[in-house]
């Protein structure tokens, strides 16, 4: 999977952009992070979710509020109802669209909580979904201060919502400086091109550079995961993705993962997923 650092910019006439867009069904994904907030709302689709240090399984419709700099990405695998197009709305905006000193104000309480939160990634469920996704059809539409003013609603019904769950590790923090981003985005990068041989300590602090002391302190405190786990995680992961698929068994997946020995490969499926590879194929219902 590629990891890309996304830097675009709004048109002079906007201050937040919002489009609506049909998706494409595809198994690969990249893996991107900008530093704008980032709202998407997914309809009728199934398949994987990638953000921050959470790996997660998706189905039907989805809400997610992102903060800066957070990796994230979708990779879509089916659709819910064959007879209905697959499709996002995706906003793009900065916490201080309307300017900083919105923030400073009493009534900004729950947006700073908000903002706070999306630094790890927030998942909403229940009402919240229906009721944003009335104002982004709206707001689809609209333009001006109207659109505005549909945006500072929006942004107070997720506030105030009580139904949601952050996604990414608390300590999972890669967002303090831009420089720190690009040293992730380079280390990333390698990793999910290479994650299939093996990978030493020593050629990926020098990507950065950085010693290996240096380098595991620095990685550790922003994915809270060390190397090696980090690098297990994305082999399960793309295992896990090649048995859902259905087209490997699970020792073919073993060897196209990255893993020379079934065994390990079958203990660190379980230490990440929590079940084996047979049981996982059982679970999705998805032969072998």
């Amino acid at each position: 999977m590629q990891y890309i650092y996304e830097n675009f910019t709004f048109p002079p006439d906007q201050s937040f952009t919002v489009r609506s867009e049909m998706l494409e069904i595809k198994k690969y994904a990249s893996l991107k992070s900008h530093v704008n907030f980032e709202i998407a709302l997914i309809e009728n689709c199934c398949g994987k979710r990638f953000v921050g240090d959470n790996i997660e399984d998706f189905s039907g419709t989805e809400l997610v509020l992102l903060g800066s700099y957070l990796p994230h990405c979708w990779q879509y695998y089916s659709t819910i109802d064959p007879n209905v197009e697959p499709k996002v709305i995706v906003l793009h905006f900065f916490p201080d669209f309307l300017g900083k000193d919105l923030l400073t104000k009493p009534e900004a309480a729950g947006l700073n909580e908000l903002f706070k939160n999306a630094a790890k990634g927030i998942l909403f469920t229940g009402a919240t979904i229906g009721r944003v996704k009335t104002i982004l059809n709206q707001m689809l539409s609209e333009t001006g201060l109207y659109r505005a003013g549909l945006m500072l609603q929006l942004l107070d019904v997720l506030a105030g919502s009580d139904s949601y769950k952050t996604l990414s590790s608390p300590s999972f923090s890669i967002v303090e400086t831009s420089n720190e981003a690009n040293k992730i985005n380079r280390v990333f990068d390698y990793i999910f091109k290479n994650f299939k041989q093996d990978i030493s300590l020593n050629d990926v602090a020098d990507i950065v550079p950085m010693s290996t002391g240096a380098f595991c302190r620095f990685f550790k405190q922003k994915t809270n995961r060390t190397l090696v786990e980090f690098i297990k995680e994305i082999r399960v992961g793309h295992a896990a993705k090649l048995l859902m698929e259905g087209n490997y068994n699970v020792t073919e997946t073993c060897y196209q993962s990255g893993y020379n020995n079934i065994s390990n490969f079958n203990k660190h499926f379980k230490d990440v997923k929590g079940l084996s590879p047979r049981e996982f194929i059982k679970q999705y219902k998805i032969s072998a």
